[in-house]
């Protein structure tokens, strides 16, 4: 029976599947708050094995089982989904409204990368530009187009490698020089580079309500707009800001963490040769396209910070701009763009069931009531505490939406007043959003890069990015606790 299974999938999986859901039918019968927070570590555990199984899946058979055992009914798992309609919208239209401009996007950052030849400078640029995309774009596409970046320079010089010899004819390249050490140090530099730009979407994205998915959810309960969103969570993140980019120049300057690693002289002549090709080679069509692009970033950031309509509207009206003007109007051509969106979208959709149960069983109340029976001054730092170690070993999405929904609740039973919800809140949103870095369970960023094609180019593996992100989860975590402590105490 094993065999067939859930099809192809791995053993490993297979078994651990058919134990979790055969072990919740019997605990659920002699106790369901038990089988409740069985789920809930099933849950968790599903989110931290994602670089070997996606979670929609193994996630999603267990959403279908506590819908099965009556832990949660669907009308109530529809009005979680119902309630936050405005995160699914952010995540199918924004993401896809992006995608068309990647070419842009692209452009900016291979410019930055061969004009400037500091590498503090460039480390800088990779992760301030970075976080000023994902302030007003979303940190997977943004981190999608690093790594289209970084694979595409690999690959011209993995190109130019593998045919040093017919260059040798005429004496230019030597493959010895293209191997051995100045291939692991190119690599090296790759891998610095894209963990300084990856940290850069963390920083961007706890600053705006449309940085990550949760900022939405949470400003949305909270009734804030683009600007006072940004207001309301400028006294933590600006000075966390400051900090990561300090940080970022003391590893450049010491090389601590696997950072500091500079481009090879020969790879730096290959990559520069390789985009004056392509600027020549640009078609008056594809520099038109730019210009639109370049436009539609204009009015989006407009359109965000006037906040003239829902967020998941916008991006829609992005889509519709950009390919209108470009001359996008094949039906394949637009599926492409919601692709990388509509996974997670599906997972957040299993959250809200899991959610749902919670809610139900009134499994985080107890632990609610005592964070909120404490000394008010203590709460706000509590709370970041207790997100920000969640977030780590789970997912940042995941955690938000749990504790906002029930800080939510204890506020609308008037345990809590309105300013203190607030102060609340804005713990909530950055415990999830900065010491998330940690680990790639806790950041949807890190976790695309670990298993994009680029990370076994530059041999980024699951330990190599927690040694490199160890100081920046150090810095952004213990600022972000010691503003939290001093602003909202």
């Amino acid at each position: 029976m094993l065999k067939y299974f859930l099809g192809n999938s791995p053993k490993w999986f297979k078994i651990t599947m058919i134990f979790f859901l055969i072990i919740n039918i019997p605990i659920y019968f002699i106790n369901p708050t038990i089988c409740s927070w069985m789920f809930i570590g099933e849950f968790i555990f599903t989110l931290a094995m994602a670089l070997r199984c996606y979670p929609l899946q193994s996630g999603g058979l267990l959403a279908i089982q506590i819908v099965a055992l009556g832990l949660t009914s669907p009308h109530n798992a529809y009005h979680e989904v119902e309630q936050n309609l405005e995160v699914v919208l952010l995540l199918v239209f924004m993401v896809a409204g992006i995608y068309f401009m990647k070419p842009l996007l692209m452009f900016i950052f291979s410019k930055i990368f061969t004009k400037v030849k500091s590498k503090i400078a460039l480390s800088l640029l990779f992760v301030f530009l970075s976080a000023v995309l994902s302030a007003f774009l979303d940190a997977l596409t943004v981190t999608a187009v690093l790594i289209s970046v970084a694979v595409g320079f690999y690959g011209v010089y993995h190109k130019i490698h593998s045919s040093a010899d017919d260059y040798n004819k005429d004496g230019i390249l030597d493959k010895e020089e293209l191997s051995g050490e100045t291939l692991e140090q190119f690599r090296s530099f790759l891998r610095s580079l894209i963990m300084h730009g990856v940290v850069g979407t963390a920083l961007g994205g706890v600053c705006t309500l449309v940085g990550e998915p949760q900022n939405l959810l949470i400003g949305e309960r909270m009734g804030w707009d683009f600007i006072e969103f940004f207001f309301q969570m400028s006294d933590i993140t600006i000075p966390v800001l400051i900090c990561g980019l300090l940080t970022t120049v003391v590893l450049e300057t010491t090389g601590w963490f696997g950072f500091g690693t500079k481009l090879p002289e020969i790879a730096a002549q290959i990559i520069q040769g390789y985009t004056d090709e392509e600027d020549a080679k640009r078609t008056a069509k594809e520099k038109y396209a730019l210009r639109i692009q370049g436009l539609a970033a204009v009015l989006l950031i407009a359109g965000l910070a006037l906040h003239v309509a829902p967020v998941g509207f916008i991006g829609l009206a992005l889509i519709i701009f950009q390919t209108a003007f470009i001359g996008i109007i094949d039906e394949h051509a637009l599926g492409h763009a919601f692709e990388e969106a509509l996974p997670f979208t599906g997972l957040l959709v299993v959250f809200f069931v899991v959610v749902a149960m919670i809610h139900d069983q009134h499994l985080f109340s107890p632990i609610i009531d005592w964070a909120l029976h404490q000394d008010l001054d203590a709460q706000p730092g509590l709370f970041y505490l207790a997100n920000g170690v969640l977030s780590a070993i789970s997912d940042n999405v995941f955690v938000a939406t749990v504790y906002i929904g029930e800080v939510q609740q204890a506020f609308l039973d008037g345990t809590i007043s309105r300013e203190h919800y607030e102060k609340l809140a804005i713990a909530i949103n950055t415990g999830t959003n900065l010491p998330s870095v940690a680990t790639p369970n806790g950041q949807a960023a890190f976790l695309f890069l670990l298993t994009s094609s680029l990370a076994p180019l530059i041999n980024l593996s699951y330990g190599k990015m927690v040694k490199m992100a160890l100081p920046y989860t150090i810095v952004l975590g213990g600022v972000g606790y010691l503003m939290v402590r001093i602003i909202l105490s």
